[in-house]
């Protein structure tokens, strides 16, 4: 990694280093270079060359972030992965923007949550409410555009034989493709609707409730081999604080150290079981 100095004009009169290629960075000495350049973005005044130079150095040193949480999502096919590389490099520069120093957390703990999220987004916002086939999927355009056409040359909503003939497809892929069409969009269950005696009721009203004690389960499930993987004292601290529900004097006490020798060990704890979490999930 090739480095050489250059001069950030801040309250400190500290130097940068000038990183030749960011994008080529290691992941572990990005992690080391990050807080550098973090520490000197607080100080430095935006809008300055400086600045600019420190945050931009920020986004290509952390690239490999993005990949990482792109890969997640690699059976999308390399046409998609190109764009969720994209969305999730605004998720990094969200987090960038975002991330201080006095949160006491690694930058990559704070930044995955932002650049997955971005990517969950673009997901919500762009591909099809239920998984459709392939072939339905482009059948509905031609549907569509079917659709169109003979409406405005009969003046009226065609048949299926009609659509049929036109598209040169049999019937019942043409009653597929309609079905499938109802995947595109989805209703919001605060949506109104029809037929209930006070006239307002919503879609959410007439199906089952969300059990919120089905996603503990799921926690604790996912959980389980994180914890397994600490040490003994680490795991003791996380059943007095969160078993037991000691608060953080009681369990420095029963340990022998400081309540601040306790809290960061269960920052420490709570930050690695926090990343396992958005690794496997």
């Amino acid at each position: 990694m090739a480095l050489m100095s250059t001069p950030a004009t801040d309250t400190r009169n500290t130097e940068l280093p000038e990183v030749a290629d960011p994008s080529r960075v290691a992941p572990k000495d990005a992690r080391e270079l990050s807080r550098l350049f973090f520490e000197q973005l607080a100080v430095l005044e935006e809008g300055t060359a400086e600045y600019s130079y420190a945050r931009n150095t920020l986004i290509e040193m952390n690239m490999s972030l993005v990949r990482y949480a792109a890969g997640r999502f690699r059976s999308r096919g390399p046409e998609e992965m190109e764009d969720i590389v994209q969305v999730g490099m605004i998720g990094l520069i969200k987090a960038i923007d975002r991330f201080e120093l006095s949160r006491e957390a690694e930058f990559t703990s704070f930044a995955i949550p932002y650049i997955v999220g971005e990517i969950k987004r673009f997901f919500r916002d762009t591909t099809w409410a239920v998984h459709v086939p392939r072939r339905l999927q482009e059948a509905r355009v031609q549907l569509a555009r079917a659709t169109e056409e003979l409406r405005s040359r009969l003046g009226r909503t065609p048949t299926v034989k009609e659509l049929s003939e036109l598209m040169s497809l049999p019937e019942e892929e043409v009653r597929e493709a309609r079905l499938a069409a109802n995947g595109y969009n989805s209703a919001s269950l605060d949506a109104a609707i029809g037929g209930s005696e006070d006239g307002e009721a919503a879609l959410q009203d007439f199906i089952g409730t969300e059990d919120t004690a089905l996603e503990l389960v799921e926690d604790f499930h996912a959980l389980a081999p994180l914890i397994a993987e600490l040490d003994a004292r680490d795991r003791q601290i996380i059943h007095m604080r969160f078993v037991e529900e000691l608060t953080q004097a009681q369990i420095g006490e029963r340990l022998g150290v400081s309540q601040m020798h306790v809290s960061r060990l269960l920052s420490r704890c709570l930050a690695r079981l926090r990343e396992g979490l958005l690794t496997t999930g």
